[in-house]
């Protein structure tokens, strides 16, 4: 509650103060720190290494993946089906990322942006492959529950722990976990998430902030925004009261309809605005290279780039969380026996949530001239973008961005409460009370989410995020050799048909 207090506060006098505040001055030195060239080499390396280690795989082998996600798995070991697990990893990773994390890529760093998050995707889905496979066979079942337990911090502890025999490397699995905790309470699962719905919801049903219901400083808080979060928050506790086996039931459900609704929807745009779509295309190649920049700006175009890859990349890690170390958190509820089959669905996430879902927003933003228009952010960047790409009106335009932002948002809050409640229970060997009182606070973060200013929101996350992904990518990189070797043994068995598929069985 200590740490919710000190954050509302400092929040508060950020929206007092302007953005020219000490404290966020500080924080946006931070997160440029954390995401500086040695992270974004780090993840990039990363993701290449294991496609040359894996033959890339994400490649040759993503129709069968692809086919994984439908079937499952008989007599498989663990909580919830494989497609139970992938619905609560993309739960968390379609969100607000997709909506307003592209809107706020392509802002600051140009349509080039786009390019380099796809970048990032391809690479990163033999990223998020091999941490689905780690997190299987590294994960161990609680004697007491039966619950599964896995992510990085075991396969940290214990897969670098046999890799480097006589070393202890729990520190490394802790720092992970605190960075995790950190970026589930006050990060990505719930200011990032809470503040988009309740911006759409106050741009439709109060643009002009006539129901005031309170202020502070020069910042003015709508009524629809307090409704919002209240309703946001109760519904999120009603769900993550249950644990990992209510939230995969209810992601289940939304998270396939909520992916379809949302890429009908830019479909439509994309087709509505056909003759567009090619220029979009090519001004986006161009300007990842820094092409198409005037001769006044030319003497920068070396930042401008640094830019385009910067924001790109970050906010590709934010959508699709190959690297983050959050995804195997869920794998390793799934029940399988097959860590490889495993790490082929994980790795369909990452497919559908950047290389599908972002670059329809993103597309889309660049062909309607969305992100072109500097006076707006956020959310509000993606409402322009659908008011002038829809054949309707901006008023039907804007309603059905929040049904598909409200929906997209609350599913990634119920995911990365998992996320959260796992790091905690790996810290803390599984204290109830611990991880109750987490919860709460989660449910109170998620509450006063609105209230907190949107550029420190995403600053924040950036921070955690970045922080997150460093020890993960260092155990991936570690483990290469064993990810390898698991690949190599699974698609050996298969081609001799010693493995079953289940292609004929019931699909999911």
């Amino acid at each position: 509650m200590g740490i919710l207090s000190v954050l509302t506060s400092s929040t508060f006098s950020i929206q007092a103060d302007g953005e020219s505040s000490t404290l966020m001055k500080v924080v946006e030195t931070v997160r440029d720190n954390v995401w500086g060239i040695p992270l974004i080499v780090l993840i990039m390396g990363a993701g290449l290494l294991l496609t040359v280690r894996t033959g890339g795989l994400q490649f040759r082998r993503l129709g069968k993946a692809l086919k994984y996600m439908w079937f499952n798995e008989e007599g498989g070991e663990g909580e919830v089906s494989s497609f139970g697990a992938l619905c609560t990893a993309l739960a968390a990773t379609i969100g607000t990322g997709n909506i307003v994390g592209v809107a706020t890529a392509v802002m600051a760093g140009g349509p080039g942006a786009l390019f380099w998050m796809l970048v990032a995707a391809a690479v990163g889905m033999a990223t998020k492959y091999s941490e689905g496979i780690l997190a299987v066979k590294y994960r161990q079942f609680d004697k007491k529950t039966g619950k599964a337990l896995g992510g990085p911090f075991y396969y940290i502890e214990k897969g670098m722990g046999e890799r480097f025999a006589g070393k202890n490397w729990r520190w490394l699995g802790n720092l992970f976990a605190i960075f995790g905790a950190f970026a589930a309470l006050m990060g990505t699962g719930t200011f990032a998430q809470i503040s988009g719905i309740s911006k759409a919801a106050d741009t439709f049903f109060d643009p002009n902030k006539t129901n005031i219901a309170f202020s502070i400083g020069d910042q003015s808080y709508s009524w629809s925004t307090v409704i919002t979060a209240i309703v946001v928050a109760l519904f999120v506790g009603l769900v993550i009261i249950g644990g990992i086996k209510r939230i995969a039931a209810v992601t289940t459900y939304i998270v396939p309809f909520m992916a379809v609704l949302y890429i009908t929807v830019c479909l439509i745009i994309l087709i509505y605005n056909g003759d567009k779509v090619g220029g979009a295309i090519a001004l986006v190649v161009k300007s990842a290279f820094g092409h198409g920049y005037s001769p006044v700006i030319a003497g920068g175009i070396g930042a401008v780039i640094r830019a385009s890859i910067q924001n790109g990349v970050a906010r590709g890690i934010f959508s699709n969380e190959a690297g983050l170390g959050t995804a195997p958190i869920a794998a390793a509820a799934a029940k399988t026996n097959e860590p490889v089959r495993q790490g082929l669905v994980s790795m369909t996430g990452t497919f559908v949530d950047t290389i599908i879902v972002c670059t329809m927003t993103g597309l889309m933003l660049v062909i309607t001239g969305a992100y072109k228009q500097s006076a707006l952010e956020g959310v509000d960047v993606t409402i322009y973008g659908f008011g002038e790409g829809l054949p309707w009106t901006h008023a039907f335009a804007s309603f059905v961005l929040l049904i598909c932002l409200a929906m997209f948002a609350f599913t990634t809050i119920l995911g990365w409460d998992y996320y959260g409640e796992s790091c905690l229970a790996y810290l803390t060997r599984g204290n109830a009370k611990v991880i109750n009182t987490y919860k709460v606070l989660y449910i109170l973060a998620v509450l006063i989410g609105p209230f907190v200013t949107l550029n420190f929101i995403w600053t924040f996350a950036d921070i955690f995020n970045g922080l997150m992904a460093a020890p993960n990518l260092i155990a991936l990189i570690a483990l290469s050799g064993i990810i390898k070797r698991e690949t190599k043994d699974y698609f050996t068995r298969l081609d001799a048909g010693q493995i079953d598929e289940g292609f004929n069985k019931k699909k999911k």
